[in-house]
């Protein structure tokens, strides 16, 4: 589907660039939401030059700050002239030894990645349920699928998220809203630089492109690469004193 109409809260790093680029060539309408507004400028810019766009319009939005959620979303709103589509790639992350070492650090990243997540995309819900309907598209992570050794908060933090859009499914899609939730696994942008990848790690550009064609046909949960689609389901069904004793 091209011609929507798209708000994109994370499309100035990583994934969400990728998706902004790959919306804009194809015809698509993108208004970018972040926190940092030269930062917005400077990637808007340099999108519509690269997809040969007349123009990507922007819009502070921080996920930190919630204050920000209602009044970028009716500017979406307004600017567009309706919205089809909203797609959250922005979330937080920190290693699990950060996170036990600094508690208001992992406070802020729960409140960022599941309870702010939350509060964003019930404004954009009943903005796509003014329109009629469309796609919600959020961004969880394979660390939900099961509590693991190495990702505890952070796990337990997109687990959050992907409860959330499933529950969001089964509540409205008869009422025309299409929600999907993306499961990377190791993915190489800004946010893991540094850490070691593990096997199956994805690129960027791939992993948006697999997002936006699950977007494209209303796919309830989308697995990036889609290899992890099989990998954690033998994960969920490995026995709990296993999962301990390997400290996977």
């Amino acid at each position: 589907m091209s011609g929507a109409r798209v708000v994109l809260l994370g499309g100035t790093k990583g994934i969400g660039r990728a998706m902004a680029r790959i919306l804009s060539q194809r015809g698509d309408r993108v208004l970018l939401l972040g926190r940092d507004v030269d930062d917005l400028e400077r990637s808007a810019a340099d999108l519509a030059v690269r997809s040969g766009a007349a123009a990507i319009l922007s819009a502070r939005c921080d996920l930190a700050d919630p204050s920000t959620f209602a009044g970028a979303i009716a500017h979406a709103e307004e600017v567009l002239g309706g919205i089809d589509r909203v797609v959250v790639t922005a979330a937080d992350f920190a290693t699990q030894e950060e996170l036990e070492a600094t508690p208001d650090r992992a406070l802020a990243l729960c409140a960022i990645n599941f309870s702010h997540t939350v509060a964003f995309c019930e404004h954009a819900r009943a903005a796509l349920a003014r329109a009629g309907g469309g796609v919600l598209c959020v961004f969880s992570s394979v660390a939900g699928e099961r509590g693991r050794t190495p990702v505890v908060i952070y796990g337990a933090s997109k687990a959050g998220v992907t409860a959330y859009l499933e529950g969001l499914d089964h509540r409205f899609r008869r009422d025309g809203l299409r929600t999907v939730c993306v499961k990377p696994g190791f993915v190489h942008t800004s946010m893991t630089a540094g850490l070691k990848p593990p096997p199956f790690a994805g690129e960027a550009e791939q992993v948006a492109a697999m997002a936006i064609k699950g977007m494209d046909r209303g796919t309830p949960v989308v697995f990036a690469p889609s290899i992890w689609r099989w990998v954690m389901l033998v994960i969920r069904n490995i026995p709990r004193f296993v999962m301990r004793r390997i400290g996977f």
